[in-house]
């Protein structure tokens, strides 16, 4: 067959499985801010957001955005300016991202989990003008790293402010008093509501949030995801969903994360339905929550579902669910079995990158997954409407089906590049097509495979660990001399994190005791839970550390 006819075949496989958004009928709004401004005039009265016992509106989330953003006009922040939001998965969360975006603002939302070096990192990276964060979270991490930011405006909020019913099982401890040098969002709120923000008109290609990725290389970097970005992906969802006038979202992905802000928030604000929020995943609070709010909609790792899977959870509790889908780490074949067959719900593959603001690939709704035979992976799907994706050879070439290359993608939702890194940019997104690091190939019929991740990347139930940035942590110990961080198998996880450590001349350290060092200064996620002490690290004729050598252990 022809080169260019057997491309066109796979063109017209993409196109007749790929989900119908950004249908050329429906105008497009210019940025996340029009959009959610439309929703309310559609659905001035529809419930938006369930948190616990709970609800906000449309209309009460638009005034108290209106609220926020003119409180931040007020103390001098201005449009282009970076707000940190340091949050868990709560109302809170949605209130400061779209008030920020009100003001014209960008967004940079921060993983609860992080500690001290790692929120200083980002904030002094991102530059951020103003810290939104809960008060337990800033007591305990940010007010340590904060006067070594460029932050001047911070922001704090009680765990239960917003939900009517305390929950012990995410909520065990009291909220504590305002700090001292912060400013309170309920009273901010409060003092605001009722003012129009001076009207600011964000651009398509305005950053709508730096969304820090860990990369195959260096510290983690700022995805520069535009409001372009933000409203193409969120219609991506809607579609992905099937969500009508009776559809609601469950939020299982953490907000901070893309999924989570795109394909929760923004799909809420913009579609709009209800979104049920939980603070953060704890199995039997979702089940409850599922239980009595009766969402439609869910995506989220694979771990968040085989957790499910734990709970006494039966399919009558799950039959609200229409669609369910999982991203963010392989899928197991035998997990999306189980799942089935315990809630009859198929789960259906999603893949995308912090790159591609969420979606940029799916399993289409109601046809079966493919398997690859040589591997046993589960398919990716194929490229969502308006995406073209390429396996290129080390050529940069690309290459026919069945061969293994890089996975390139490009469409509306793939970001300009990194924050303040043109180099980066130039290396990972040449002429604007994105160079994944993936490994994969795809059929003749346009699916795609991954066969591998990126070099060294470990992916623990969805979250990317950079191994350096945990041997950074180890070379802090006294006793370490040389260390080495890998992924390796985990039955829930997917992958987890293993350290290899040689020690000092004269120096002990116990394995137990390294777990520990690590734990007190990474978050949950990051910190090995498994350290193996070794005389010597293997390594090339140059001195590199050899990861394939210690993985093969």
């Amino acid at each position: 067959m022809a080169a260019h006819e057997e491309h066109s075949r796979h063109d017209a496989a993409q196109h007749d499985l790929a989900p119908p958004h950004s249908r050329p009928s429906e105008p497009e709004p210019p940025n996340a801010v029009a959009a959610f401004a439309d929703a309310v005039r559609r659905c001035p009265d529809a419930p938006l957001i369930r948190y616990f016992d709970a609800t906000i509106t449309t209309t009460e989330l638009d005034e108290l955005t209106d609220a926020f953003a003119a409180a931040l006009q007020d103390r001098g922040v201005v449009p282009g300016e970076r707000v940190a939001l340091y949050l868990q998965s709560t109302p809170q969360f949605a209130i400061a991202l779209l008030g920020a975006w009100k003001a014209g603002c960008t967004a940079v939302p921060v993983n609860p989990m992080n500690k001290q070096r790692e929120l200083a990192l980002l904030l002094a990276d991102s530059g951020a003008a103003v810290l939104v964060a809960l008060r337990g979270l800033h007591e305990s991490v940010a007010a340590e790293v904060l006067p070594e930011t460029a932050v001047r405006l911070v922001i704090t909020t009680a765990e239960r402010a917003f939900q009517g019913r305390d929950d012990a099982r995410v909520l065990p401890e009291p909220d504590g008093p305002v700090p001292a040098g912060t400013t309170d969002l309920g009273e901010l709120l409060a003092a605001h509501r009722g003012r129009r923000p001076e009207p600011v008109e964000p651009g398509p290609e305005d950053v709508a949030a730096l969304s820090y990725t860990s990369g195959t290389t260096g510290p983690p970097k700022g995805a520069m995801n535009t409001h372009r970005n933000v409203v193409f992906d969120a219609r991506v969802w809607r579609d992905l969903a099937g969500l009508g006038a009776d559809g609601s979202v469950l939020g299982v992905a953490p907000l901070f994360h893309i999924t989570g802000l795109v394909g929760h928030v923004a799909l809420a604000l913009l579609t709009p339905v209800p979104l049920v929020l939980t603070h953060r995943f704890e199995p039997e609070v979702v089940l409850d929550a599922i239980r009595e709010h009766r969402p439609t909609f869910a995506v989220g790792a694979i771990t968040a579902f085989i957790a499910l899977l734990g709970t006494e959870g039966t399919a009558a509790d799950l039959a609200s669910l229409r669609r369910v889908y999982s991203g963010g780490a392989p899928i197991p074949p035998s997990a999306v079995r189980d799942f089935e067959r315990r809630f009859g719900q198929r789960i259906h593959n999603v893949y995308g990158l912090t790159e591609t603001t969420s979606a940029a690939f799916a399993q289409p709704w109601g046809v079966a997954g493919r398997v690859d035979v040589a591997s046993g992976a589960l398919s990716v799907g194929v490229p969502v409407g308006s995406t073209r994706a390429r396996v290129l050879g080390e050529d940069g070439r690309e290459v026919p089906p069945g061969e293994i290359g890089e996975l390139a993608i490009s469409g509306p939702q793939v970001v300009p590049g990194y924050w303040g890194r043109p180099a980066e940019t130039e290396a990972a997104l040449p002429g604007g097509e994105l160079r994944t690091g993936d490994v994969a190939h795809r059929d003749a019929d346009g699916w795609f495979y991954l066969v591998d991740r990126k070099k060294d990347q470990i992916n623990a139930g969805g979250y990317k660990v950079w191994p350096r940035e945990v041997e950074d942590v180890l070379y802090e110990h006294p006793a370490v001399r040389e260390a080495a961080v890998v992924g390796v198998p985990d039955p829930y996880r997917g992958e987890t994190v293993r350290a290899y450590v040689s020690l000092r001349a004269g120096q002990r350290a116990d394995p137990a005791e390294l777990v520990e060092f690590c734990r007190a200064r990474l978050a949950a996620y990051k910190y090995p839970r498994q350290v193996e002490v070794l005389p010597e690290l293997p390594k090339t004729a140059t001195g590199k550390l050899l990861r394939r050598a210690l993985r093969d252990r």
